[in-house]
């Protein structure tokens, strides 16, 4: 991956310094360019450019772009992918079946381990993953899949079964419900045998 205007490397996640904005998300970053300088990224995403995301998308509300600022950087030796979610997408609620608003602004901070043995240098609380198993695809040089993970995030913050916190449900009834006769009990005939034999 070269260096747009968009992106630029990054000495570490303290760097104040913003990159340009941009709607262009990298699907990747070549870890074997930018592991040891460091990558930045800051832009705004459409919602729908997350295909896994797009499919729960409300259809009924106009979606506006996700803001987001992502660092790739080192740090005790580690790597890390650290980013900032500002903004909400929107759902559809189970109850009412209407548009419910789902706020996505969180900072997020993923360890990307080589191996198990560097959880040792991270903090106990830190989310972490190891690239071997995320980094599947067979490639000249090694490529962190960046929008994916960053998916998988928002997938997570996401609620499964999304409702507003004060709506009724929707009930859509046709016709009346015909009220069940009470019918016979099948064991009063055995009872009324049994008195016979």
């Amino acid at each position: 991956m070269s260096s747009t205007p968009e992106s630029k490397p990054s000495a570490g996640y303290a760097d104040n310094k913003k990159a340009p904005l941009s709607t262009s998300m990298p699907e990747s970053i070549s870890l074997d360019k930018w592991a040891d300088t460091g990558y930045e990224w800051t832009g705004e995403v459409e919602p729908s450019a997350f295909k896994r995301l797009a499919t729960t998308l409300a259809t009924e509300h106009e979606q506006a772009n996700i803001s987001l600022n992502a660092n790739l950087y080192r740090r005790n030796n580690v790597l890390h992918l650290a980013f900032t979610l500002t903004g909400e997408v929107w759902l559809t609620c189970q109850r009412c079946l209407q548009p419910v608003a789902i706020d996505l602004s969180d900072d997020y901070n993923i360890a990307l381990l080589e191996d198990e043995s560097q959880a040792r240098s991270i903090n106990d609380e830190q989310d972490y993953l190891l690239l071997d198993e995320i980094i599947t695809e067979p490639a000249p040089e090694l490529l962190l899949p960046f929008k994916k993970l960053v998916e998988d995030e928002i997938l997570l913050k996401t609620p499964m079964s999304p409702k507003h916190d004060d709506c009724e449900m929707t009930v859509e009834q046709f016709g009346e419900i015909p009220e069940e006769e009470e019918s016979e009990n099948p064991f009063a005939a055995l009872a009324s045998l049994k008195g016979k034999l």
